[in-house]
């Protein structure tokens, strides 16, 4: 198998998503276009006193057949790569390796999708979903998002706007810590997965697959849930986790 490509890339512009979420949008240096799956990820090499220090993240904009990609990045307290790139300033450039992993989704899908995702777990999602929008997808596909805080809520426009033109997908936010303002579902997302999943599959002609990308915790946990406790089999059930 064949090593993923290294290359320069330049920030072009950031903004803050949330409280602690910076997206930065950045363009390979050298102008060629950057090729990738919906649901890939990228490593960056960056300066640790001296050292070199590799961080990943999955790529949140859909391929564009352009030099640019996305990706949204936690600042963590203490954390060296997540400092590097919350200071860094439009203009600057990183070494990327990537495009890089396996989990992905056809642009048109076979299937029915439920998405489970937690935090910046969303961000190969909104790859997916805008992906599979201009590719003229219509298969139903629904995104179950947990977040502690309604100002938690990554790509809360933009995800809230294509559920809005698109029937076939629906946006489900659930927090952890809700404000006493808010309507809609409440708790972690382990609470929510079996109704959804069994309200998409009486609703579609052919089986869904889930899609769960977060912390280890969580995704054990779903995984558990759908593959032990409802007994899907293995080629239906796909998980990324990031720790």
């Amino acid at each position: 198998m064949a090593l993923p490509p290294t290359f320069d890339a330049r920030l072009v512009s950031a903004r803050a998503l949330s409280p602690s979420v910076r997206e930065l949008s950045f363009a390979r240096v050298d102008g060629a276009p950057f090729d990738f799956e919906p649901g890939q990820w990228v490593s960056f090499v960056l300066p640790n006193e001296g050292k070199e220090l590799r961080r990943s993240y999955s790529v949140a904009s859909p391929p564009a057949g352009t030099a640019c990609f996305d990706v949204t990045v936690t600042r963590v307290a203490g954390g060296p790569g997540s400092s590097v790139l919350h200071a860094m300033q439009p203009g600057a450039t990183v070494t990327v390796i990537g495009p890089q992993g396996f989990f992905t989704r056809p642009r048109v899908a076979p299937h029915p999708s439920l998405f489970v995702a937690t935090g910046t777990g969303v961000t190969p999602f909104c790859s997916m979903l805008f992906a599979a929008v201009a590719a003229g997808d219509r298969t139903p596909t629904w995104l179950l998002f947990g977040i502690r805080r309604e100002e938690d809520i990554l790509y809360r426009r933009e995800l809230g706007a294509l559920a809005e033109e698109h029937p076939h997908i629906r946006f489900i936010p659930t927090l952890s810590q809700p404000g006493g303002e808010w309507t809609g579902r409440r708790g972690y997302v382990q609470a929510h997965v079996r109704e959804l999943f069994e309200e998409l599959a009486a609703s579609s002609q052919s089986p869904p697959h889930a899609y769960v990308c977060g912390l280890e915790r969580m995704v054990g946990s779903v995984r558990q849930l759908l593959r032990k406790e409802m007994g899907l089999p293995r080629e239906r059930v796909h998980t990324e986790r990031y720790d």
